[in-house]
């Protein structure tokens, strides 16, 4: 009960209560094309709010200090930051093991996160411990503006290219935000750009939490598609060994075969395989998890596959170097009763031939 009286439930549909905006999902200069991002292949925690309640508190997470839960924002569920207290503060993970030090050496971090036009330093913050159970370090966090991405445990900041203001524009949009860290090295991604590249950080990142330091009622701060994972780079060797290569990284719409934007890095990284290793074809096979009707599910992973090699075809791949095949929910690499297991599930596999 104590952690009811933290924060108050208020039912609020936010697409009620604020107008609709002509968001662009995609800015102006966004070039997906040179997007380099590679998410790791074993996911820790996913969060894509699948069956949220509105106005609850994310079921996912844990407070810390503040006032966050759950709302529905442009026909999505969304995590709304409403208000944030003082150091430390924000929302962490429900992960095991949590007190302990849950990041692996190699991680990649994933999100989704809404500026509306026109409000001035609206920020979120990605602190790098878990600040309700691990040991608080005040200044290993990542600061993340419409316009612009600093880290502060270097004093490092970066401004997305071609944009006026760091902190304030004048269109509403979500930016996808993509964090990679390999032992020492931290890179931060806003959408298709790196902003931050540095090769050694002197902390050691242990978990992670999530706010904003500059959160109030009269400002609309968004979270959605959170997903954290283990490993940071997939190696060529998997495939010579394995004689696959399986990914977890190439997103579509949901029961669409529409690829996301986000996906270009892991197919920006099949493409230059191939056309660095001529003699390299793959049949691309799409799988789902088990939720929904079975012959609905086959269906969606040969329209997905067969998107993913189009795309490949589009890119300058020679058609006769790929093939496609579906296999729906019949080959599950997990369970289906978490949304990481469901997430493990959804996948692409390179299947050299």
């Amino acid at each position: 009960m104590k952690k009811l009286l933290l924060f108050s439930f208020v039912y609020i549909s936010v697409q009620a209560v604020f107008a609709q905006e002509n968001v662009e999902t995609n800015p102006p200069g966004v070039n997906w094309n040179r997007f380099d991002f590679l998410p790791g292949s074993e996911i820790i925690f996913e969060d894509n709010q699948e069956n949220e309640q509105n106005g609850e508190f994310p079921g996912k997470w844990d407070l810390v200090t503040g006032t966050v839960e759950n709302a529905q924002f442009q026909g999505e569920n969304v995590i709304y930051i409403r208000e944030t207290g003082n150091f430390p503060n924000g929302i962490v993970p429900l992960i095991k093991e949590a007190p302990g030090d849950y990041l692996p050496d190699e991680f990649t971090l994933e999100l989704n996160c809404y500026f509306e036009k026109d409000v001035f330093n609206s920020n979120y913050r990605i602190y790098l411990f878990d600040s309700k159970k691990q040991k608080k370090l005040p200044y290993l966090y990542i600061d993340i503006y419409v316009n612009k991405i600093s880290f502060s445990s270097k004093g490092t900041e970066k401004q997305y290219p071609d944009t006026e203001r760091s902190n304030v524009d004048k269109v509403s949009k979500w930016r996808h935000i993509s964090v990679s860290f390999n032992k020492r090295a931290l890179k931060v991604y806003m959408d298709d750009v790196r902003l931050i590249n540095i090769p050694s950080i002197e902390e050691n990142p242990t978990g992670i939490s999530l706010s904003s330091n500059h959160a109030s009622e009269n400002k609309n701060l968004f979270v959605k598609n959170v997903r954290l994972a283990k490993g940071a780079v997939p190696l060529y060797d998997k495939i010579l060994t394995e004689g696959k290569y399986v990914t977890n990284g190439i997103r579509f719409d949901v029961n669409k075969a529409t690829i996301k934007p986000e996906s270009m890095g892991t197919l920006n990284y099949v493409y230059k395989m191939m056309n660095d290793n001529p003699t390299l074809n793959f049949s691309v096979e799409g799988h789902t998890d088990s939720d929904g009707d079975e012959s609905l599910n086959q269906k969606l992973s040969e329209a997905r596959a067969k998107a993913v090699m189009d795309k490949l075809i589009e890119m300058g791949i020679s058609s006769g170097r790929l093939k496609s095949k579906g296999w729906g929910e019949s080959q599950p690499v997990a369970g289906n009763a978490t949304t990481e297991e469901k997430a493990q599930n959804r996948r692409v596999e390179f299947v050299a031939f």
